[in-house]
């Protein structure tokens, strides 16, 4: 017998998926499970029942950091494996991607603040310069004497006591033997410790720990970047950075190839476990784009016709890559309970997307409601007709073929149609 599409492209994408950023598994047509959203909630827990339906969740670390924020020491990494626990029991075959920061070294991860600890490991990380002034503080005074280090660290949307971001409990927060605070990883470190390099600690022993090798994790969000000799590190505070640390061009140079390099061993090790990260998504863009944390739609009713006639196109990224399509309008500042163009989006997911693709939110923001219509969970089938086509020349009209259903994007008064066969 002919083999199935689904059978091909499998095949194909296994064998590709080390050097395509597609994931070493076999592509799914099913609608809920090529959904995705990003949610946390900073009260507590994520309640699993908000993020029934959805095919993939992505939780940030700053969920339930009411909680962890409090404990002595702090717990993020711990209570961020419960949280997939209970949102994985709560739909069947969802799948969860956690938080991994890729510059900043967190001191409420468990893996983090054990090397914080230990100072075996401080040729890993980046120092203050020996003398000030420094923007930021380099002590907690709420310990007396004053907890300090000289391991550069700044208070970007760090809990503090009694405020922060995030309250910890009386008498201070409690992040081990260092303050808290965003520390900063130093790529290029060829420093063995225990006889472990840092990019064997850092994919192997970070990225990879117990929550990161679970069966019930299939991905990552791996947060910020090294800046290179520009010095324009992520975060609103993080603007001193090279004020604090002294670091020259020729070091912000040296340690952004590190972190290339370290990026791109993470990234081929990711693959060959089956799972995947936000950062490897097209969602838009020159097709080599990383994926944005506050993607948009692909397709937009001013541009509608030249954007399907472009994604429709068979080397399209959102046929070579996996796409993600962000519901309108998008990007930091929506509201996931309203979708206003739900019919819209949904039509044009199901004419542009390839054999790995999926329909959802980026970051928002925690403690939000996500609408999850009920067409979601409809099956339409897998395409039957290829890529999208226009009906005529120029006609703005785009349909696709699926086996359980017709789709079509009338681009002329953007109008979608799904008709069931």
């Amino acid at each position: 017998t002919k083999p199935s599409m689904s059978r091909l492209i499998a095949v194909l994408a296994l064998a590709a998926a080390a050097l395509a950023q597609i994931p070493a598994r076999p592509p799914t047509w099913l609608m809920n499970a090529s959904t995705i959203i990003m949610p946390c909630n900073y009260s507590g827990y994520t309640d699993p029942a908000t993020t029934v339906g959805w095919g993939v969740v992505d939780f940030d670390w700053s969920n339930a950091k009411s909680i962890w924020a409090k404990q002595k020491p702090m717990n993020d990494e711990e209570l961020l494996f419960q949280q997939v626990l209970m949102t994985t029991a709560a739909t069947k075959n969802a799948t969860v991607w956690v938080y991994r920061n890729s510059i900043y070294a967190y001191p409420w991860y468990t893996s983090v603040r054990t090397t914080l600890d230990d100072p075996a490991y401080s040729p890993w990380f980046i120092k203050f310069k020996p003398q000030g002034p420094w923007f930021s503080p380099k002590c907690d005074d709420n310990y007396s004497p004053p907890k300090c280090s000289d391991y550069y660290h700044m208070q970007e949307q760090t809990p503090g006591y009694p405020h922060g971001d995030g309250d910890c409990a009386a008498p201070a927060c409690d992040c081990g033997t260092q303050p808290c605070g965003f520390y900063l990883w130093n790529h290029s470190s060829t420093a063995l410790v225990y006889g472990q390099s840092f990019r064997d600690w850092f994919i192997n022993t970070y990225m990879f720990n117990e929550v990161g090798s679970s069966q019930l994790v299939s991905g990552f969000f791996w947060d910020d970047f090294w800046p290179g000799q520009g010095g324009g590190f992520p975060d609103s505070e993080a603007g001193k950075i090279v004020q604090d640390t002294g670091m020259s061009a020729q070091d912000l140079q040296s340690i952004t190839d590190a972190y290339n390099a370290n990026m791109a061993a993470l990234r081929a090790t990711t693959l060959s476990k089956g799972k995947f990260s936000w950062q490897m998504l097209w969602t838009g863009g020159n097709p080599s784009d990383v994926g944005s944390t506050c993607p948009g739609p692909l397709v937009n009713k001013a541009t509608c016709a030249k954007d399907l006639r472009s994604l429709c196109s068979q080397g399209s990224p959102a046929q070579t890559r996996t796409m993600m399509y962000a519901f309108s309008p998008g990007r930091c500042g929506m509201d996931p309970a309203t979708l206003p163009l739900f019919h819209e989006d949904l039509a044009n997911f199901l004419l542009v997307r390839g054999p790995y693709a999926y329909l959802g939110h980026g970051w928002l923001g925690c403690s939000k409601i996500y609408d999850f219509p009920s067409e979601l969970n409809l099956d339409y089938g897998e395409p039957v007709s290829g890529l999208c086509k226009e009906t005529a020349p120029n006609s703005g009209v785009f349909t696709r073929e699926y086996t359980h259903a017709t789709v079509q994007m009338d681009c002329q008064t953007f109008t979608p149609t799904i008709k069931w066969k």
